[in-house]
């Protein structure tokens, strides 16, 4: 008797629990920035939380927690509860760097769950209005004769690592600067008190645009529609420096899959508007086709990149502080 009222329990809790994901969300829904306000990913999480609010019925909040190349903030989501209402936005450092160069208290690849991957963006080598290089190769030899000074989002991060690669390449040696956001980094490089930057298209096009930083090349195979006059690597002279940095939307490891899934669509519908894609394109980010939107493209995308890049990670001995 006893047998068959556990299973008549687990029955009737079973018969429930598909109800339950089918109402979500039901409260608000908060979407963890682990970089201060006013960087490339903060601005694209609130480009693409008011879309997804709409769509599900909620608000979402932007909650930027700071810290460790972003390690503070994905780790309050890995440890969060698994009920879809604490989401990690998180790009190419916080969730492949960071595993290789910091000690961390999760696993950026088992402890969080996949959702969407959003739209990427390369990198622009960008400096000071006062340096006199006036194209990237004059940039190089600039280089190698000053003490020049790097600004960065943090140990690890994007802009750090991007920097570290240039070093090698370049054989050009410089200090680095870090800061809590590759924001705030900006701002001290338009201020003239940074020398250099690696930064995301979206994030320095608008000053470039306004001619307060010069621009030597992107980081990428072709130029940028929004930006023809900036040459690719290939062509200023450092060819195949190939950096994007790729964004994307996670949950805590356990979540269900239909609130996984009802959190991929809304990002998708979100990211179909042509008003979130023309706002993609001038800031020079590139969209991946829907197929490749899916949490499965977005957990297979992952270990592909951490298999690539903790390698070269590690041999460097790379190390976060």
């Amino acid at each position: 008797m006893r047998k068959q009222l556990l299973v008549s329990a687990f029955a009737a809790v079973a018969s429930i629990a598909p109800a339950l994901a089918d109402g979500y969300p039901t409260k608000p829904i908060t979407f963890v920035v682990p970089f201060a306000a006013g960087g490339p990913l903060d601005s694209l999480a609130r480009a693409i939380s008011e879309p997804m609010s709409v769509d599900l019925g909620q608000p979402i909040v932007i909650e930027n927690v700071a810290g460790a190349a972003g390690s503070i903030g994905v780790g309050r989501v890995a440890h969060a509860a698994p009920d879809g209402y604490t989401v990690s936005v998180g790009n190419w450092s916080t969730h492949v760097l960071n595993g290789a160069i910091h000690t961390l208290q999760y696993d950026v690849l088992n402890d969080l769950a996949p959702v969407a991957m959003l739209p990427s963006a390369p990198q622009f080598i960008v400096a000071k209005s006062a340096v006199p290089a006036a194209n990237f190769r004059e940039l190089v030899a600039w280089l190698q004769s000053n003490k020049a000074n790097v600004a960065t989002a943090g140990v690890g991060s994007a802009t750090h690592v991007s920097g570290l690669l240039f070093q090698n390449a370049t054989k050009a040696q410089f200090a680095f600067v870090s800061y809590r956001s590759a924001g705030a980094a900006l701002q001290d490089l338009v201020a003239g008190h940074v020398d250099l930057m690696f930064d995301q298209a979206s994030n320095s096009l608008p000053q470039i645009r306004a001619g307060t930083i010069k621009a030597y090349a992107v980081t990428s195979k072709s130029r940028l529609a929004v930006a023809p006059d900036i040459p690719t690597v290939d062509e200023a002279g450092l060819p195949g420096f190939y950096v994007s940095v790729w964004n994307g939307l996670w949950l805590p490891k356990g979540t269900a899959p239909d609130v996984i899934a009802r959190l991929n669509k809304a990002a998708m519908r979100a990211m179909s508007t042509p008003r979130l894609q023309k706002r993609f394109a001038d800031l020079g980010q590139d969209q991946v086709p829907p197929d490749q939107q899916s949490p499965a493209a977005l957990a297979a995308f992952q270990k592909a990149e951490i298999d690539k890049w903790w390698p070269i990670l590690k041999a460097a001995n790379i190390r976060g502080n």
